[in-house]
């Protein structure tokens, strides 16, 4: 090459090239929370390809000295082309030239990726439509970043913007603090941070130890702030949950059936907390459907009553030879926000609930117009009817109380329901038994509960179409079955209706006036059928597969989530669902004292607490082995020939004990200094004095090779002789707590000492 080639040759540092790695490590940290809502596929790949493709182009245009507006117009330019080729390139010219059937394609892939996030459960699917959304977004993001970082030198902008998009994820689909995420994303703002500093640094011209100190002290406050977020975010409350649907603000009631949104949340929190006197925990309902218009099910409009008045619930309409439990139970709500209260059936009166709150006589719920549940605590009285063997299966599954609409039909239904409704119930005799052959057959092993199975199938709703289709599938989740068995029960002429609220909970070791408390939590959303029975009322049933506790009498045995009461003469433990709500399975014959011993041997495992201990162990330990290595790294160049490296090491050791290390004071100064007041080897420091002074002093970009390895030596004996002269405590902070990783040599903080003079 010739001079005049070299000379017209684009100049740029290895520094901006460090920046823009940088500055794509940290578009990853941002972009890995997005898989928390949309399941990770090519759309990943695609998303970092365009990133890097943005920035190399930048780079390359900067390299020849381009203005800053060229370079946006040449990055935008990539971006634009990368998006036809890879989402629209059927309606492109050449594959990459966007034409105007390719603008007008854009509208509609993002109002599908719209409505996709809005009615959708966390984690999506990666269409083709979302895909665009986001892999648009990064690249826009990397423009935006890599404009406000490398031309305008704004990093701590860009940073701030790079976090801001990596939030968006927690926001949409709350869940645990992802500790590992948060660490990386830290770590990878402070390199960008760092990055862009050294990239304005002249490689020989540079004064280090004169420049290290703001940017060595940004890095180490930013290593205590993850430290600190890292031990202390565990211990912090979590944010509260409203009630919703799809990628929403987060778990809580929809009376839509749309609870396979909600239970495919990957967040769990705690929803409830409830205590009772009565034998068991009772289901706690929210509201009811009864009316199936247009092939869906839709919530109950009922006008309510004033929770004073007396017609407010009314009274549990049952024979007089049905004898009914009366009860109570306590209800606090620890993050639910709905407009339903959650009680249970039946519920005869209620108080403490603040605010305008109205009851529903017809079916016995709880609802208010103008607040929500957030933060109630409430007290619910509540009779159950309880029937025997012999007195529900007299009774018949009709009457003339109940409304028509529960008996209402579709003429469009798939004729499978019906069909499969009289096959089962072929050789039942009676009303009820007909409803307990109906529960077997879904409760037995030819369904299996799933939340996934019925949306990779095309349905996921309760309509006839997906009731038939969850038929022929035979798999689904509580609405499916709870839809199926109110269809089939319809086409049988009896009167149902389906039931939206919350499976019992599970035991905690705490106990409230001799009462055990249960906790709900988010995943224990549920549905379930109920049927009427005249001269009874309402009564509940549990098809769902593996969960929760199938209706079933004997001579005064319960029903649905109520064992006998205390003077029952043939007791029945009732069976209590596991944690994990919907998805639960039963354990049955467990009673509360053995769920409540089991819950404190889980409570008093000691695998978590020893992990919490190790994490913590280590992360003190940081600091020693950073500086640990540091030091290593600075003798193996010291032996190399970096009189520099055995200098700055001296350097350091001597801000570890507390020494003080101006930048205003000469390298023979601070020898003679060392020497005089802190105990430092005359002979050795003169050896790392030499040293620096000859390399100060020299060519540049030579190396003071002809010392061997007596520069570090002597540096080695420096640091011992300077921790050997300080208090044992100070020795051990210096080794633990390093401070020369946070306040680095020649800056603003190493002027002053923290340690007296010997």
């Amino acid at each position: 090459m010739s001079s005049a080639d070299a000379a017209r040759r684009p100049r740029v540092r290895g520094g901006e090239r460090l920046l823009t790695f940088a500055i794509l490590a940290a578009l990853l940290a941002a972009l890995l929370p997005v898989v928390r809502v949309i399941d990770p596929g090519w759309w990943l790949v695609a998303a970092l390809a365009v990133a890097a493709l943005v920035l190399g182009a930048g780079y390359a245009a900067r390299r020849y000295r381009l203005p800053a507006v060229a370079v946006t117009l040449i990055e935008a330019g990539v971006w634009v082309a990368f998006m036809t080729l890879v989402f629209l390139r059927e309606t492109a010219l050449l594959w990459v030239i966007p034409t105007l059937d390719t603008i007008r394609t854009v509208p509609l892939l993002i109002e599908t990726a719209m409505e996709e996030i809005t009615v959708g459960a966390a984690p999506l699917e990666p269409s083709l439509s979302l895909a665009f959304v986001v892999v648009g977004a990064m690249g826009l993001l990397t423009i935006v970043v890599d404009h406000v970082v490398v031309t305008a030198r704004m990093p701590l902008l860009g940073s701030v913007g790079i976090v801001a998009v990596s939030l968006i994820p927690a926001i949409a689909a709350p869940s645990d603090v992802d500790v590992i995420g948060f660490v990386f994303l830290a770590v990878t703002i402070l390199f960008l941070i760092r990055s862009e500093t050294r990239s304005r640094e002249k490689p020989v011209e540079r004064e280090a130890e004169r420049t290290a100190g703001v940017p060595a002290t940004a890095l180490g406050i930013g290593a205590i702030a993850i430290v600190i977020a890292v031990v202390a975010t565990p211990v912090l409350p979590h944010p509260l949950a409203r009630a919703g649907s799809g990628v929403g603000p987060g778990p809580g009631i929809d009376a839509t059936l749309q609870l396979g949104d909600d239970l495919r949340r990957p967040q769990e929190i705690e929803v409830i907390k409830v205590r009772t006197d009565a034998p068991s925990v009772p289901y706690l309902r929210a509201t009811t459907l009864t009316r199936f218009e247009g092939g869906t099910w839709s919530p109950d409009r009922s006008q309510t009553v004033s929770l004073e008045s007396d017609r407010a619930f009314g009274d549990v309409d049952t024979d007089e030879d049905i004898r009914v439990g009366e009860y109570t139970a306590r209800v606090q709500i620890v993050n639910l926000d709905s407009p339903w209260a959650p009680v249970p059936y039946p519920a005869v009166s209620i108080t403490g609930l603040v605010g305008a709150w109205g009851a529903v006589p017809y079916n016995h719920t709880v609802a208010s117009t103008n607040t929500t549940t957030q933060g109630q605590s409430y007290e619910v009285a509540f009779a159950v009817p309880r029937p025997s063997l012999e007195q529900v299966r007299a009774a018949t599954a009709v009457g003339s109380q109940v409304r028509d609409e529960t008996t209402e039909l579709p003429d469009d239904m798939p004729p499978i329901i019906a069909e499969l409704a009289a096959q089962v119930t072929a050789d039942a005799t009676t009303d009820y038994d007909r409803l307990t052959a109906l529960q077997r057959w879904f409760r037995g092993t030819e369904f299996r509960y799933s939340l996934e199975a019925p949306v990779e199938d095309g349905f996921d709703g309760s309509g006839a179409e997906a009731v038939a289709q969850f038929l022929e599938v035979r798999a689904g989740y509580c609405v499916h079955f709870a839809s199926a068995f109110a269809l089939m029960a319809r086409t049988l002429h009896m009167p149902s209706r389906i039931v939206v609220g919350y499976l019992p909970g599970t035991p905690t070791t705490e106990s409230i006036d001799g009462q055990p408390v249960f906790s709900v939590s988010s995943s224990q959303l549920h549905a379930w059928p109920e049927v009427f029975f005249d001269g009874i009322g309402w009564l509940p049933f549990e098809p769902t597969s593996g969960l929760g506790v199938p209706t079933t009498y004997s001579s005064d045995n319960p029903l649905l989530g109520q064992p006998t009461d205390a003077n029952s003469a043939d007791p029945r433990p009732v069976a209590t669902p596991t944690p994990t709500g919907d998805t639960a399975q039963i354990a049955p014959e467990n009673t509360q004292e053995g769920s409540a011993s089991s819950s404190t041997a889980e409570a008093l495992d000691p695998l978590p607490v020893l992990g919490v201990v190790m994490g913590v162990l280590v992360l003190l330990a940081l600091p020693f082995l950073i500086r640990e290595l540091r030091r290593r790294q600075q003798d193996a160049a010291a032996r190399g020939g970096d009189a520099a490296a055995a200098w700055q090491s001296v350097q350091e050791t001597a801000i570890d004990v507390g020494i003080a290390v101006p930048a205003s004071e000469t390298p023979r100064a601070f020898a003679a200094r060392l020497v005089a007041e802190h105990g430092a080897p005359a002979s050795e420091m003169g050896t790392v004095l030499l040293a620096i002074e000859r390399a100060s002093y020299s060519r540049a970009g030579t190396r003071s090779t002809w010392m061997g390895d007596a520069a570090a030596d002597a540096a080695a004996a420096v640091r011992a002789s300077l921790l050997a002269a300080v208090p044992s405590s100070r020795r051990v902070l210096a080794h633990i707590a390093p401070r020369s990783l946070i306040i680095r040599p020649g800056s603003v903080y190493a002027g002053t000492a923290s340690v007296r003079a010997r």
